[in-house]
């Protein structure tokens, strides 16, 4: 009997950590800042977390859910620690919302909600991978990119600062300087890919070189 309890825990426990490493490979390939083994560290110890809450309060007594509750506040604070503030832009939060389901996934796995787990898993796949896909083929995600300029042409900062007006795209940063290139214009704009495709076109029209960059 103990042999077969511990079979369980064992078998749970490996799910809990394949079920974080495939969400955590998605997040690897796309190059996030959790990635592989933080998803599945964070959905194996969720689990463990949640089936050791259970087991020692069935053999020393207590609230079943005690030790399970405090791993809410505990991935709060994780998922803090990858939003990034910078460049007057917010990264981060969706691999702070994917840990935070990771960790749900995790607890679900630990209290034997197996089939609650791979489903949630499977939604937040699609969430990620299809979404996202969607997201930026539509252009509904925005994204913090610096737009940088290279001419000899004197007037290159005004015409360019017009340009990025007329098309209504908050822009931010601007700063220009000279280097063995010639005259460069740097700025960062908010844009979807779009908008970034058409900003690239207008600016091309200056007859300038114009590279960009993700912030």
């Amino acid at each position: 009997m103990l042999h077969d309890l511990n079979s369980y825990i064992v078998a749970r426990l490996l799910l809990a950590g394949a079920l974080g490493g495939v969400v955590g490979l998605e997040r690897e390939l796309r190059h996030k800042p959790a990635g592989l083994r933080t998803n599945m560290l964070i959905c194996f110890g969720a689990a463990l977390f949640t089936i050791i809450s259970y087991e020692m309060a069935g053999s020393v007594g207590g609230d079943h859910t005690r030790i399970a509750a405090q791993i809410i506040p505990g991935i709060g604070f994780i998922g803090a620690g990858v939003v990034i503030r910078g460049r007057g832009g917010v990264v981060g939060i969706t691999s702070a919302a994917t840990i935070f389901v990771m960790a749900s996934v995790g607890m679900a796995v630990g209290a034997g909600m197996l089939m609650t787990a791979i489903f949630s898993t499977l939604i937040l796949l699609v969430a990620l991978v299809f979404l996202g896909v969607a997201e930026e083929r539509f252009g509904f995600h925005m994204r913090l990119v610096t737009f940088r300029l290279t001419s000899e042409d004197p007037t290159l900062l005004p015409r360019a600062h017009q340009i990025v007006e007329q098309s209504g795209i908050p822009a931010h940063r601007w700063h220009n300087h000279r280097s063995e290139e010639g005259i460069v214009v740097e700025f960062d704009a908010d844009v979807t890919y779009p908008q970034e495709r058409d900003l690239m076109e207008k600016l091309a029209a200056l007859k300038v070189r114009c590279d960009v960059r993700p912030v």
